[in-house]
């Protein structure tokens, strides 16, 4: 048996891996900006049309996206396998442009509620990501997969400070409009500045498998953290039916003038997480620091739905929720590729994606009606029990071990062959888990942060025994 390694581990990516990371992060960052440029000021807005004094339309409205996107990206990703990555992308973002085009003309909450389901319906995010697996070497695709998680946190970051400014200027509907016109020139970036893949097939790091479904929806450990991203973004959507109107009733404020708040809370939250995941990562010191995170969760939402009438209460609440959410949404990737299977990494991420989109139409239509029929303190006290409910998972669940991912591309192997060269990769120092797809031509390593046996890895890859 023999492979040959095709690249070392300390070469960089190369400017056609860097342009197509840099591009694909770019289309998920417009998914992203699409769907919260809107959230600080929607509410106030949906509240001025026809059928919108009924908060539970305002709720429906927010999380329709999050319905159809649920449904559908899973089988985007299915679907990019068989017709190609660019042409499912091209489909997607011309339904989100649809999608947001209807929207900014609605006259009514119930065209607005059709144009966000149709914008979640160009559900590209599995296509994205498969495309980017093609584009990009084994050794460099976590750095890829880092970029557009940090593209991600940037939009949703600039979505709060941006949307407030905007609303000033063009309006909800002009908001609309214009992610509509970006949606239709990310299609001219997809198709002049995204590379062709020279060949696509399926990626077991960054694709579902349909066989392996089952294995990671019985996994205890991972339904915990998709628990948690349900948990996580349905509190935050629910959140966002209340909060505008808070801000603008208790502190005279304004919703053009909300950037003002979220300006200085999101900078400060960034400047909380960042030592806290590095800590978390550095450390092994992950679970204590996302334990603390949830609880930070549970007592914000608690606290809300006490000083819901406070102006500066609802100021400081934002901040504490912004810092645990932004420690959350960094950490749970991690341990989602810490605790599954390397082989069926792919599978479930997509499972976690499709859990935070449920989330997000499970969040706005109980925070629309726990909002209309109960009352705005009710909101948070739903909030507060999805966090009671995930401190409990967080707290009892297993600690992660402390490793990273690795991966190298081989010549393709045979059946055995894989099995083999599996075997002698695990038995190495450092290595917790290894797995060789040998149709891919994939080796999948789980090494010890604190180090591991690099050269030997590279032996067996390089040469074969």
């Amino acid at each position: 048996m023999a492979q040959t390694a095709k690249h070392t581990l300390d070469e960089s990516m190369t400017p056609f891996e860097r342009r197509a990371s840099a591009g694909l992060a770019g289309i998920f960052g417009l998914r992203m900006l699409g769907m919260f440029l809107i959230l600080p000021v929607f509410a106030i807005y949906a509240n001025t049309l026809p059928g919108g004094e009924n908060h539970v339309l305002i709720g429906l409205a927010l999380g329709a996206y999050g319905l159809t996107q649920a449904l559908l990206q899973l089988p985007f990703g299915m679907a990019s396998d068989r017709f190609g990555r660019k042409p499912v992308i091209y489909f997607g973002l011309l339904l989100f442009a649809v999608g947001s085009l209807v929207a900014a003309l609605a006259t009514d909450i119930w065209w607005v509620i059709f144009g966000r389901a149709i914008q979640g319906s160009g559900a590209i995010s599995a296509a994205v990501t498969a495309l980017l697996a093609d584009l990009t070497r084994e050794e460099h695709r976590t750095k890829a997969m880092a970029m557009i998680g940090s593209t991600i946190g940037g939009m949703f970051a600039l979505s709060m400070v941006l949307g407030p400014a905007l609303y000033e200027h063009i309006g909800v509907p002009g908001m609309f409009a214009l992610t509509g016109i970006l949606a239709l020139a990310a299609i001219a970036v997809v198709a002049k500045v995204i590379p062709d893949p020279q060949g696509s097939h399926f990626h077991s790091d960054a694709e579902v498998a349909p066989a392996r479904l089952s294995d990671v929806l019985h996994d205890k450990q991972l339904l915990r953290l998709n628990f948690g991203i349900f948990s996580l973004h349905a509190a935050q959507m629910a959140m966002f039916t209340v909060i505008p109107f808070a801000l603008k009733e208790t502190g005279n404020l304004p919703e053009s003038q909300h950037w003002k708040i979220y300006l200085p809370v999101m900078l400060l939250a960034f400047a909380f997480m960042v030592p806290a995941i590095i800590v978390g990562e550095k450390k092994a010191k992950l679970k204590p620091i996302f334990v603390s995170a949830v609880a930070l969760l549970l007592l914000t939402q608690i606290l809300l739905s006490q000083l819901i009438g406070s102006f500066w209460g609802i100021v400081a609440l934002l901040l504490t929720f912004f810092i645990a959410f932004n420690t959350l949404e960094a950490s749970l990737p991690s341990l989602i590729s810490k605790i599954a299977p390397a082989q069926s990494k792919g599978t479930a991420m997509g499972v976690y994606n499709t859990s935070q989109s449920i989330g997000l139409f499970v969040g706005g239509v109980a925070g629309g009606w726990l909002a209309h029929h109960v009352g705005d303190g009710a909101v948070f006290a739903f909030g507060a029990v999805l966090s009671a409910i995930w401190l409990v998972l967080a707290a009892t669940m297993k600690k992660p071990l402390a490793v990273k991912t690795k991966m190298f591309h081989l010549d393709p192997l045979d059946a055995a062959q894989a099995q083999v060269l599996s075997a002698q990769l695990a038995a190495l120092a450092g290595v917790a888990e290894a797995v060789v797809v040998g149709e891919e031509g994939t080796a999948i390593l789980k090494v010890d942060m604190n180090g591991w046996d690099e050269e030997g890895v590279m032996n067996l890859i390089e040469g074969g025994k």
